[in-house]
């Protein structure tokens, strides 16, 4: 109770209320029943002014992204955790492609090849190759989408010392290693014969 307290009231502990005689746990009646009030309160102008957009739930990012960042996300460490979440991403996928020879944009850029494995250049398949647009066009992507985060997102991370991120610009980055993580994990590893 107390922690849900922590989070809605931050004062709760401190803050001066007329102390109720004789009551045990005085403070803690009296902060409930006004975080009650609070929250019921803010589900009503969310309901009735609220935006109607989506909101992103980060516990339903891919888990090679959520399950790697959520404590450096819960203390705070936005920039941090957008770092994790491309370390875990590169990870998962050089074991995916059993190869550690590279790493990141390259690595992926290459399994997400539309040309044929050859041997130690496994690739990623996220279809079959009919012969028309869409293998292109998907491999094609998919290999710049991960050549773009790497080199826009996880690179200037990495490489400069720059404030935090803000919570919502750190989100949108890790929903875009998570789009690349269900890319990776879902498509089939196709081998050199």
């Amino acid at each position: 109770m107390e922690q849900i307290l922590d989070r809605v009231l931050p004062d709760w502990r401190s803050v001066e209320w007329e102390e109720a005689k004789r009551q045990p746990m005085w403070r803690h009646r009296e902060a409930a029943h006004r975080a009650i009030a609070l929250l019921e309160a803010e589900q009503e102008l969310q309901e009735n002014l609220g935006s109607g957009a989506p909101q992103l739930d980060a516990s339903t990012l891919h888990s090679w992204v959520w399950g790697s960042v959520q404590g450096l996300w819960s203390s705070g460490h936005f920039r941090e955790a957008v770092g994790a979440a491309a370390r875990a991403v590169n990870a998962q996928a050089q074991a995916k492609l059993e190869r550690r020879d590279a790493s990141e944009a390259k690595l992926l850029s290459d399994a997400f090849s539309t040309n044929p494995p050859t041997p130690g250049h496994p690739r990623l398949r996220l279809c079959e190759n009919d012969g028309g647009d869409t293998f292109k066009n998907r491999h094609d992507g998919a290999g710049n989408f991960a050549r773009g985060v790497y080199a826009a997102i996880r690179n200037p991370i990495a490489h400069e010392e720059d404030e935090e991120l803000e919570e919502n610009e750190a989100l949108e980055q890790l929903a875009a290693f998570s789009i690349l993580a269900r890319w990776v994990d879902s498509a089939a590893v196709v081998k050199a014969s």
